[in-house]
């Protein structure tokens, strides 16, 4: 796998870029079928014990038909801090990675998934998830797991002019 060309800009405290998987809302993966891309942005958890990130979906659709075939994705995560004016510069921090997604079958992981979804987005975790997990809820929903097997981070957190 190549590496990072631009070695300054390179994440390489591990904690740093799990952090960025934690505090974005979204992420976006690409998939692909007979050389077809496909790319959908996902709300999402990520879980640091499990290093996986969770996301829930319909049980059918294109993303369902895509990934039954294939099931290899590359994500983003992306912290956007804007493009600076008169400077021709971007600042971000943003995450890649590369893994496979199965579904989750068991009750005990969909609601352990939908806890970790819960508290990364909602402002009140515990009311929400007291008042929406319930056994009909969390049965009826589709849980996508991916599992991380590759990740890089990547940031620009001041302007840079080269001439």
């Amino acid at each position: 796998m190549r590496t990072i060309r631009r070695k300054e800009k390179e994440i390489r405290d591990k904690n740093e870029v799990l952090s960025i998987l934690e505090q974005v809302q979204y992420i976006t993966i690409a998939m692909s079928r007979d050389n077809e891309p496909y790319l959908v942005t996902l709300s999402h958890g990520y879980d640091r014990e499990q290093n996986c990130i969770y996301f829930h979906c319909a049980k059918e659709g294109k993303k369902i038909d895509i990934l039954s075939v294939n099931n290899n994705v590359w994500g983003q995560a992306l912290i956007d801090k804007g493009y600076v004016q008169g400077a021709c510069d971007h600042l971000y921090a943003t995450v890649h990675f590369m893994g496979r997604v199965n579904f989750s079958e068991s009750f005990e992981e969909k609601r352990h998934a939908f806890e970790i979804m819960i508290k990364a987005l909602d402002d009140n975790p515990a009311s929400l998830i007291k008042k929406q997990l319930t056994k009909k809820s969390i049965t009826d929903v589709n849980i996508g797991r991916i599992d991380i097997e590759h990740i890089t981070g990547k940031k620009s957190e001041k302007v840079i002019i080269s001439l």
